[in-house]
């Protein structure tokens, strides 16, 4: 038992299995099949995001503009689709290569200009958010083809799609992250720049990395909301930036860098989804909705500083 409990993620699961306990008991329909698959479901896109932001923090960085990446890459989808009648793959190819350059950009703007990570991030969070107006004119975009929302809305064995990617998505980055050198590396980078630097660690190529992964999957989840929602639109992830880099510290992931897991990621993601889906159900308005979060997020940290005492 003493070796359960010092496994980092228990801490996490025990606070995700009393508030569902809590909301179980509380309202009706929280337990239905129904509704946990539409909550799994609002968390995949909050999730997806939060694994590219768990390896820019892991590195003790910051990604204020994942939402609106997300918005700018759901624009040039549907651009491409409605607009010019492109192909469904390159549009989505499209689409997931504006949200990679955005992620680009980002870590260029802070390897080589070395501004800050939150200076560079919120800076673009602005220019993506802008642009996705820009092109819209704040007017939304549909419809788009059968085949294409068909995979935002489509269910393999009763489970939503982009919970299937989710958790495919989930499993390749845990992988990258535990397994390979680059995830290794990444590690390194945030435990000790200066040492990882020396042991001959490009940390540039690194910061870049991760920025551009946080980008791509920023981009994956536009493309997903916009096949789910079937349309299009500037404002999409508006303010998914504070439940995407919510998600991952709630999970366990470092705000000074060095440690974090996917896994755990996943686990704070569900507590962020599941916390919005017992408020509403609950009656509970969208501005209490976050003092709730901003609640949360100290008690999993709390917690987390006791286990590791413990550990000790």
């Amino acid at each position: 038992m003493k070796r359960i409990f010092q496994i980092k993620e228990i801490g996490i699961l025990i606070i995700l299995l009393v508030l569902m306990g809590f909301l179980g008991i509380t309202t009706r329909s929280f337990l239905t099949s129904e509704n946990l698959l539409t909550a799994l479901l609002n968390i995949s896109f909050i999730a997806i995001m939060a694994f590219g932001e768990t390896m820019v923090i892991i590195t003790a960085g910051i990604d204020l503009s994942v939402g609106s990446i997300l918005g700018i890459s759901s624009v040039v989808i549907a651009l491409l689709l409605h607009d010019y009648h492109m192909a469904m793959v390159p549009a989505i190819l499209s689409g997931l290569l504006m949200g990679t350059t955005m992620g680009l950009v980002n870590g260029f703007l802070i390897t080589k200009l070395k501004l800050p990570p939150f200076i560079a991030t919120m800076g673009m969070l602005s220019i993506g958010r802008g642009l996705a107006y820009v092109l819209t004119g704040g007017w939304p975009i549909s419809p788009f083809p059968e085949t294409f929302t068909n995979i935002g809305q489509g269910k393999l064995f009763g489970i939503p799609n982009p919970v299937l990617f989710m958790i495919v998505l989930a499993i390749i980055a845990h992988i990258f992250l535990k397994y390979t050198v680059l995830g290794r590396r990444i590690y390194a980078v945030g435990g000790n720049l200066n040492a990882a630097r020396l042991s001959g660690v490009k940390v540039d190529k690194i910061l870049i990395l991760v920025y551009a992964i946080a980008g791509f999957l920023a981009g994956i989840s536009g493309f997903l909301m916009t096949a789910w929602l079937g349309v299009g639109q500037a404002n999409a992830g508006q303010g998914y930036e504070l439940d995407v880099i919510a998600a991952a510290v709630i999970g366990g992931t470092s705000l000074m860098g060095g440690e974090g897991t996917i896994l755990g990621t996943i686990l704070g993601a569900a507590i962020m989804g599941i916390l919005r889906n017992g408020l509403i159900l609950l009656g509970v308005s969208s501005f209490w909705q976050q003092v709730a979060i901003g609640l949360v997020i100290i008690f999993a940290i709390a917690f987390d500083r006791l286990r590791g005492g413990l550990r000790k």
